[in-house]
């Protein structure tokens, strides 16, 4: 019996210790301490939903950053994203980038977004992990939407599992990534919802009260 309640305990500790290893990027939202960016962003979002080439053209810088190969300014956007097409990538990643949150910068004239961005934890390291971009994520058995949920993650910090991303990079289950939290929970995670530091990001500055985008990129 005493054997029993040793094991017991132990069980017990060890779970406790695998859930307190568990680390979050959590949701940071500064766009409201100006009502002249909230009312940007409000546009853009609008914008990116119709999808109106033309709006966007108009709120971008004149020398925006597209990357770091020094492919800079609006008309290499416009090559590298064609916005004239209703299926370019840009609009997702954009509607991605401006729904979830930022914070600002040089006192209150620069925001950068979004917060997975702007609000990573020093302490983490951007480059190996990645964090579950949703609340209530269901982390699932096998790379399936009808497979057993084993938990659900909510801003988790998570390592993608290095068997299931080929040279390509693109996971060996389309649409999925295989996961594992600091805290030792492991499954399938639909890809929308993890997402790196260095994902697609973007950067705005107000400019004699008029807000423009001076950078949207991606990487290192």
């Amino acid at each position: 019996m005493r054997r029993l309640i040793a094991i017991a305990i132990l069980l017990i500790t060890s779970a406790g210790i695998g859930f307190g290893q568990e680390k979050f990027v959590k949701p940071v939202d500064e766009g409201a301490k100006d009502p002249s960016f909230l009312a940007f962003r409000k546009r853009a979002i609008a914008a990116a939903e119709r999808k109106d080439a033309n709006f966007i053209y108009s709120i971008i810088d004149p020398r925006i950053k597209n990357g770091f190969g020094g492919n800079d300014g609006i008309a290499n956007f416009k090559r590298e994203w064609k916005l004239t097409s209703k299926k370019s990538e840009f609009w997702a990643e954009f509607l991605a980038v401006m729904r979830n949150g930022g914070t600002f910068s040089d006192r209150g004239t620069t925001f950068t977004a979004p917060y997975t961005f702007s609000s990573w934890p020093d302490d983490i390291d951007g480059f190996e992990y990645h964090a579950i971009f949703g609340n209530n994520v269901n982390l699932r058995k096998e790379p399936d939407l009808k497979a057993p949920v084993i938990a659900q993650l909510s801003y988790n910090v998570v390592e993608i599992q290095p068997e299931t991303v080929p040279k390509s990079g693109k996971s060996e289950y389309p649409g999925w990534w295989l996961i594992k939290t600091l805290g030792g929970l492991s499954g399938y995670v639909r890809q929308e919802y993890v997402r790196s530091h260095i994902d697609y990001r973007a950067g705005f500055t107000k400019r004699r009260g008029v807000w423009k985008m001076d950078f949207f990129l991606a990487g290192d």
